[in-house]
């Protein structure tokens, strides 16, 4: 076996094509875009590399290529109750062989040893949490969504057979768009919508600047509680909707106002897998134009939840359900989506669950982010500790 160093442009292309050859073979993988793959190692396009550094291996039997790994650090990857600097893993793939994938997992462990830290979690991205995060362990039985890791179901054993611990489960939910919502839903719709100062409503946009601070607004006091400096500046979620623009649907990102000010927010968008399963991994001009055409004619018929958070004080009241339902009766009666996949809520927010439970949901995957401590007589594992609500 040949460990390479991706360092020139032809490895990083087959770092990509180690993903597609060992994802081949199932019917559900939809391929990553390139660009977007490459984006995460490029410091002009990644703000991570700020904070950190990336490495990329990939690992070859002969000719024939068996498996690919990435390590990073990055000083704003934080854990609340993790009093030690930890690196990460991810990209990883491999043939059905605990030493090739002992090879991969050495080399990033000896580079993050050297890098400082004292464990490193995976599979993780090198940047935000809504993308490439956790090993998936169920769920193979349909296509992944947007941002959503996608491997061969014996991964698990290979990172257990190293060593990896479960380090949290993040729990996906989904449901059916004219699935109808309990009836708690409607009563405390009613009650809001009958207090004075409170309105729900999606955003506009010809008004992005404006729904960029309210999203600032309330991911961060939502998020502060947690103490894993998550802080965004509205600069930088105005960089993610210009971004999104061109695939965002108004009708599916919400926010709860009381006398004006922001206090909740529910961020949906279309599922991008329905457009990119049909491009391999390319955006050029004949994508995004028949990507164009697809959104037009209504192809897409799943959307995705991003992000959700209530300002703490607000939090218990039941503004969620307020919201929710405002939406509903914007959604429910019309065409235009049959599915709603929800993001990722790991078992350490036990509330999030919960709000997804109360809609009536039910559990489509499970994805694992797995620790592995480099001495634990040093730093005994322990799991993610449960967040603590405000």
């Amino acid at each position: 076996m040949q460990l390479i160093e991706v360092n020139t442009a032809e490895t990083a292309k087959d770092f990509i094509k180690v993903n597609v050859l060992l994802n081949r073979n199932s019917p559900n993988y939809i391929r990553p875009l390139n660009n977007e793959v490459n984006d995460v190692f490029d410091p002009s396009k990644n703000k991570s590399f700020k904070y950190g550094e990336a490495k990329r291996w990939i690992l070859k039997d002969g000719n024939k290529f068996i498996g690919r790994i990435a390590a990073f650090t990055n000083k704003k990857y934080i854990n609340a109750g993790t009093e030690f600097a930890t690196g990460g893993v991810g990209f990883f793939d491999c043939i059905n062989d605990n030493n090739a994938a002992k090879v991969l997992f050495d080399a990033a462990k000896e580079w993050l040893q050297n890098k400082g830290t004292e464990a490193m979690d995976g599979p993780i991205n090198f940047g935000d949490r809504d993308k490439w995060w956790g090993l998936m362990t169920e769920g193979f039985d349909k296509p992944p969504i947007y941002g959503m890791s996608y491997n061969p179901a014996y991964y698990e054993k290979l990172f257990e057979n190293y060593g990896f611990k479960n380090y949290y489960n993040q729990y996906y939910y989904a449901m059916g768009v004219k699935d109808k919502l309990p009836d708690r839903f409607p009563e405390r719709y009613a009650k809001f919508k009958n207090k004075p100062g409170y309105a729900a409503r999606h955003i506009s946009v010809k008004n992005l600047e404006k729904h960029a601070h309210e999203f600032a607004t309330v991911y961060n006091a939502a998020w502060a509680q947690h103490g894993e400096a998550k802080e965004i500046a509205a600069k930088d979620v105005m960089k993610l909707f210009n971004k999104m623009k061109a695939v965002m649907d108004e009708r599916l990102i919400w926010f709860a106002y009381y006398k004006d000010e922001p206090i909740a927010m529910w961020i949906n968008i279309p599922d991008l897998n329905e457009y990119f399963k049909h491009f391999n991994g390319r955006l050029g001009l004949i994508e995004k134009l028949r990507l164009l055409w697809m959104k037009k004619n209504n192809k897409c018929r799943i959307f995705t939840g991003v992000a959700f958070g209530i300002v703490p004080k607000f939090q218990a009241l039941g503004i969620d359900s307020f919201m929710i339902y405002e939406a509903s009766l914007v959604i429910q009666p019309n065409d235009w989506y049959d599915r709603y996949e929800m993001g990722w809520a790991g078992d350490w927010n036990p509330k999030m669950i919960n709000i997804y439970k109360s809609l009536g949901a039910v559990q489509s995957r499970r994805m694992v982010t797995y620790r592995y401590i480099f001495d634990e007589n040093k730093y005994p594992f322990e799991r993610h500790l449960q967040m603590e609500y405000k």
